[in-house]
């Protein structure tokens, strides 16, 4: 019998660590996933990436760009405002997001800044750590994610980020950046979602609280 996977980027969200936000499996479905990445090299040459797909695994955007920037701090925050701004082109405002990116800190703020748009002080449960470098997209990052109707971010490792190869080398994915504008929708979730999925969280989060473990409040984004 064949052995059901999710596609590619939500199955690696579900899988993924999301700080400071709980990850209850009635919770960790999304519309849309996104991951990007972004990278610096000596000389101020580097490149951003971002893939974005539906829930089913559709492609909705590839992009490779080559790009100038001051240090990898910079690189990872720019690459997630680029790619925070063409999904919210492409896609209604009502959805749903799931972000993956390989950088600990900037994973770490985006949570608490969808945390802080949930409650009635604007301020985070932990202050934001932003390098001051960043401060342009950040606040860029920060509208985007106040633009949808729920948003949190997972940590992946950059050996499994699709990502990574695109910021890394954009003179050879060029390519990506001609690839057809999409603007497409999850199908209808009662004809995607395999018999009994709802039933059984990922393994990975089987044994974890359904609380935030932030301040006591759960986190129902």
């Amino acid at each position: 019998m064949a052995a059901y996977r999710r596609p590619g980027l939500r199955n690696l969200f579900d899988e993924s660590p999301t700080p400071h936000i709980a990850h209850p499996p009635r919770t960790h479905r999304r519309d849309f996933y996104i991951a990007t990445d972004g990278s610096y090299r000596d000389g101020d040459d580097g490149g951003l990436g971002v893939v974005i797909e539906t829930r089913d695994g559709e492609r909705v955007a590839r992009l490779s760009i080559p790009d100038t920037v001051p240090d990898n701090n910079v690189a990872e925050y720019r690459a997630l405002h680029l790619g925070l701004d063409v999904l919210a082109a492409r896609v209604p405002g009502d959805a749903r997001v799931g972000v993956l990116v390989d950088h600990d800190d900037l994973a770490a703020n985006v949570n608490r800044a969808t945390l802080a748009g949930k409650g009635p002080n604007p301020r985070p449960p932990h202050p934001f750590r932003v390098p001051g470098e960043t401060d342009h997209h950040w606040r860029g990052i920060r509208a985007r994610v106040a633009g949808f109707a729920g948003l949190r971010a997972a940590r992946i490792d950059s050996g499994e980020n699709p990502a990574h190869p695109l910021a890394n080398a954009p003179d050879r994915y060029a390519h990506v950046n001609r690839e057809p504008d999409r603007c497409v929708l999850p199908r209808d979730e009662e004809r995607w979602r395999a018999p009994g999925e709802d039933r059984y969280p990922p393994p990975s989060r089987a044994d974890r609280e359904r609380s935030n473990g932030v301040g006591g409040e759960p986190a129902s984004d």
